[in-house]
């Protein structure tokens, strides 16, 4: 999982040195699976459930699931990079929205809330903890800066498959919910939108919106639960 991890961590950093106006999601796509590829690893997104690429790539008012293709980016875009995959059998899964040049401040304020909040997320995951505590803190994190959390859309357990038990929500009650145990892995994903929490599924079946056309953002991590703070898998 550490490697799986790494693997992941490292391929982020390197489509984020990519990402400028200009630039097709294609080609950012052909990125990832390039780089997944040279470290010995298969990228977990291709082929599942009939996904066609290595890479999601959702832009401005995508939340999650953007499929790759002509698309170019343009100064003021964000892009949220969503990359898994596969070492020796074990998932690494993370995500992280970069910014296209100069953005605006409200872009740069939603950004860094998310990422934020899934840093406090990860701060409140540790043995012990209620599935909750995590969930809640995501929630409160976010709400009391004037965001909304998507709610259709949830973090997962992760290792042999990329998704496993249990769900977690980015919105919660503290105390409430699964206890934690020291070596689960986690993946947890905070999807933070400007407006209205609510999401609609475009006619490709897959890239996920905002209902209202605000900006959306998204950060994940794959984080193993010890006895103190979690270990984040895919951080360098």
């Amino acid at each position: 999982m550490r490697q799986a991890g790494r693997i992941v961590a490292e391929v982020l950093q390197a489509l984020a040195r990519e990402v400028r106006p200009g630039i097709t999601t294609a080609k950012l796509d052909k990125v990832a699976e390039r780089e997944i590829r040279k470290r010995g690893a298969v990228p977990s997104f291709k082929g599942y459930r009939g996904y066609p690429a290595s890479l999601c790539a959702s832009v401005n008012h995508e939340v999650v699931h953007g499929i790759p293709g002509g698309r170019a980016l343009q100064e003021g875009d964000i892009i949220s990079l969503d990359v898994g995959a596969i070492y020796q059998g074990y998932h690494g899964d993370a995500a992280r929205t970069v910014a296209v040049g100069a953005i605006t401040p409200q872009a740069q304020e939603l950004v860094r809330v998310t990422r934020e909040a899934l840093e406090a997320g990860t701060s409140a995951a540790r043995a012990g903890a209620h599935l909750g505590d995590v969930s809640g803190t995501i929630q409160r994190w976010v709400e009391s800066r004037g965001f909304a959390v998507v709610r259709e859309y949830v973090g997962h357990g992760i290792g042999r498959e990329m998704h496993e038990d249990p769900q977690v929500p980015n919105f919660g009650e503290p105390g409430q919910g699964l206890i934690l145990e020291k070596g689960m892995t986690l993946a947890l994903e905070p999807m933070v939108n400007v407006g209205d929490w609510r999401t609609k599924v475009l006619d490709n079946h897959w890239t996920v919106v905002t209902a209202d056309g605000s900006l959306s953002a998204h950060f994940e991590d794959t984080i193993a639960i010890t006895d103190g703070e979690a270990e984040v898998l895919t951080r360098l």
